[in-house]
């Protein structure tokens, strides 16, 4: 067995493919590497694929695969990790988010401050650090299109707020150890709230509920409180 991967049983319709220990950039390549595969080269009796930050989930029905459902499975999986998983990284995806920061309206983004002070840099550096970071989607979460996106300037590194907020309006753009999360629907939350998108990142009528996906390379540009009201108008639909 691959020193890079372990396949394990979570109950009897579920098999879990491990493709690390540690949630980075590698990592992550190599679960949406295999999850691609696995699209393009499905396997009978698999209904659910499902990416996380370190593990890839195969949802399935145990009647298709005989009397040994996970053995067989097994095998037929260790036939598409047989060729090395780094080949194909990413979605090839940029999908392009503005953001009013705090810096244009506290009220957009009312951890900045705070964010600034304690990592020792002006809030308008700590937008610039999260400008240029290499933003990538790792997985979506907690709540329907909630998107997990690694890739922060580590100096930007903080941690969950002590006493967590009860509402958290839609778009807000908010950070929190390594990563950053587009916070979907109006949600208790206890990242730190740096910025607000106005788009709309689920919306269960469209044919792609999700706006974001795991493997997308995420570019935030700064728009100010006019520009972020016009583009929030432009949204189809009222907000969730």
């Amino acid at each position: 067995m691959s020193s890079n991967w372990r396949i394990e049983a979570v109950g009897d319709r579920c098999l879990l493919v491990g493709l690390g220990t540690e949630v980075d950039p590698a990592t992550s390549a190599r679960v949406h590497a295999l999850v691609r595969r696995l699209r393009e080269q499905p396997i009978a009796g698999v209904r659910d694929v499902v990416p996380a930050f370190t593990t890839v989930a195969l949802h399935y029905r145990p009647e298709c695969f005989g009397p040994s459902p996970f053995a067989t499975l097994r095998e037929q999986l260790l036939e598409r990790l047989s060729r090395p998983l780094e080949a194909a990284a990413d979605s090839g995806r940029v999908v392009e988010v503005p953001v009013c920061y705090g810096t244009a309206d506290k009220d957009y983004g009312p951890d900045l401050a705070e964010v600034a002070q304690r990592c020792g840099l002006s809030p308008a550096e700590v937008v610039e650090r999260h400008l240029a970071s290499a933003h990538r989607v790792y997985m979506l979460g907690f709540a329907p299109g909630f998107p997990f996106i690694g890739g922060l300037d580590p100096t930007l590194s903080m941690p969950r707020r002590a006493q967590p907020r009860t509402r958290i309006p839609p778009g807000s753009v908010a950070i929190a150890r390594e990563q950053t999360c587009i916070y979907p629907l109006e949600t208790p939350g206890g990242w730190n709230l740096i910025g607000r998108t106005p788009l709309r990142l689920f919306d269960p009528a469209a044919e792609a509920p999700c706006r974001l996906a795991p493997g997308d390379t995420i570019r935030f540009v700064a728009i100010g409180q006019a520009d972020y009201l016009a583009l929030l108008a432009e949204q189809q639909g009222p907000r969730p």
